[in-house]
């Protein structure tokens, strides 16, 4: 495969990168997709070469930290399910992944897989002006969420005023109705 021909649009690998704990990482089903393997086979690799995996290169995700992920994107396909939470590696850990698996794929992605981690240090540290007035915005929209937090907390506060019934009423005189008898 020559050196300009990508397996695998970057972007789709830079979408697949994760933030958690403050890492940026990939799920073990999505870096199983991009070597061409099973899952099953990528995380019995990594139980074979456990000392190849310290924990700045893969950690297990929690319960929570699962729960949450599924929740904020489709991590899952329509009824698939797992029976164990899954792996998720650092740009380090992908890179051992692809040395473990030891296939032609595996190690022509692994070097896809690591050019995207490296553009995204790259963008992140470049933008350090960006960084600046995110800052600058967010202080802004502090103040801004506080006229909104007040306001709801107004909405919610109980009425000052006699309480009114709610609903639709009839007044009842005594006399009964046509629609009453039978």
């Amino acid at each position: 495969m020559s050196g300009n021909t990508s397996l695998i649009p970057a972007e789709r690998i830079e979408r697949s990168i994760l933030l958690i704990r403050g890492e940026k990482v990939m799920l073990d089903t999505d870096l199983a997709e991009l070597y061409g393997v099973e899952t099953k086979r990528l995380n019995e690799q990594v139980r074979r070469n456990p000392e190849r995996f310290p924990p700045d290169f893969m950690f297990r995700l929690t319960v929570g930290e699962w729960k949450s992920l599924r929740s904020q994107n489709a991590t899952l396909k329509p009824g698939a399910h797992r029976k164990y939470l899954p792996y998720v590696f650092t740009e380090h850990g992908a890179l051992m992944l692809a040395n473990v698996l030891n296939s032609e794929r595996a190690a022509q992605t692994s070097v896809q897989v690591v050019r995207a981690f490296v553009r995204l240090r790259q963008l992140l540290s470049s933008n350090a002006e960006l960084a600046r007035k995110l800052e600058s915005l967010e202080k802004k929209y502090d103040t801004q969420f506080k006229l909104v937090f007040d306001a709801i907390r107004e909405l919610m506060a109980p009425p000052t005023g006699p309480k009114r019934e709610m609903g639709f009423h009839v007044k009842y005189d005594g006399a009964k109705s046509k629609a009453g008898k039978r």
